[in-house]
């Protein structure tokens, strides 16, 4: 339950911040909202025993962000599901601390832009080009950074009944 929660204020607060924050090139704003692909993941432990309800709810999640914020059906819907299945292996292979857990928030994002640039390269939508696309890295990476810490310390200080696992 508690995820859900999590992830339904995510999903609102990355609504509101996409509607008050510049994001096109040009503008000055450090600030890019990706914090529900940051959520996605970090939420992976509270779902440690029903991993295909994780997926169901990334599936879903992605479905309802391509409905709301983007015009792009299906595309978050797969990349979020995507994620997931990452996350789940993340950490269920992987010792999970601090530090790593900001590392890989680098590379998700990283690989959620990268995803996004290629499909928009691909169906030729507007011109991408690599400083483009680090320049999207590059803005989203200072709010869904400090989004993921906090997330991610409210996590690991739940009361053991609401974790399935324990995070370092």
């Amino acid at each position: 339950m508690i995820a859900y929660i999590i992830l339904g204020i995510t999903f609102l607060v990355d609504g509101i911040l996409t509607n008050f924050i510049p994001y096109m090139e040009g503008d000055l704003s450090l600030f890019t909202p990706l914090i529900t692909v940051v959520v996605i993941f970090l939420i992976s432990p509270l779902f440690e025993n029903k991993p295909q309800k994780y997926y169901i709810t990334a599936f879903v999640c992605g479905l309802l962000y391509d409905l709301f914020y983007t015009d792009l059906l299906f595309v978050n819907a797969f990349l979020f599901l995507l994620i997931a299945i990452c996350s789940i292996y993340v950490y269920k292979n992987q010792e999970i601390d601090y530090i790593r857990i900001l590392i890989y928030l680098i590379l998700l994002i990283a690989l959620y832009e990268s995803s996004i640039a290629l499909l928009i390269v691909i169906f030729n939508v507007v011109p991408m080009s690599f400083s483009k696309l680090f320049y999207k890295i590059g803005h989203s990476l200072l709010l869904n950074l400090i989004y993921g810490e906090v997330i991610y310390l409210i996590i690991a200080n739940l009361p053991k009944k609401y974790k399935r696992r324990h995070l370092n």
